[in-house]
């Protein structure tokens, strides 16, 4: 009987875990600093390492940057668009201080894409969307 717990436990975890990923496929997925660290790159190592499974955009933004609103709909719309190929995480600079830090995010919105090979580019501003697009293309997708 306890096997069948243990298996049926576990189970309802990848269920969830499933769901949760199913869930979050086409959409941007908000990051606290906790989630950055299991997703993205540990922030204590001492270099960078992209630990992702695919590749990412990474908007540092603040619900009250104008710039930073313009940008939002343009990225659901590729988190939708390309999301077999790519992730489009958000950090909100003023619940996640130390992260907005340690990426110099103090000129928002910031954006960084993260190729799943290669160094990380960094724009500061917001782009229109033709160009927001063309950035994903070539700096995060190598198309």
């Amino acid at each position: 009987m306890l096997a069948s717990a243990i298996f049926f436990g576990g189970f309802s975890f990848s269920a969830t875990a499933a769901t949760k990923a199913a869930q979050e496929k086409g959409k941007i997925i908000k990051l606290t600093k906790t989630e950055f660290d299991k997703r993205v790159c540990n922030t204590n190592g001492q270099k960078w390492e992209y630990i992702g499974d695919k590749p990412c955009v990474i908007d540092f933004f603040a619900t009250w940057c104008g710039p930073c609103k313009m940008i939002t709909p343009f990225l659901s719309e590729f988190a939708e668009k390309y999301k077999d190929e790519m992730y489009v995480y958000q950090v909100n600079v003023d619940e996640e201080k130390a992260l907005a830090q340690m990426f110099g995010a103090y000129s928002i919105p910031l954006l960084i894409f993260v190729p799943a090979k290669g160094e990380p580019q960094a724009q500061r501003g917001a782009l229109p969307k033709d160009q927001l697009e063309q950035a994903i293309k070539t700096a995060v997708l190598n198309k």
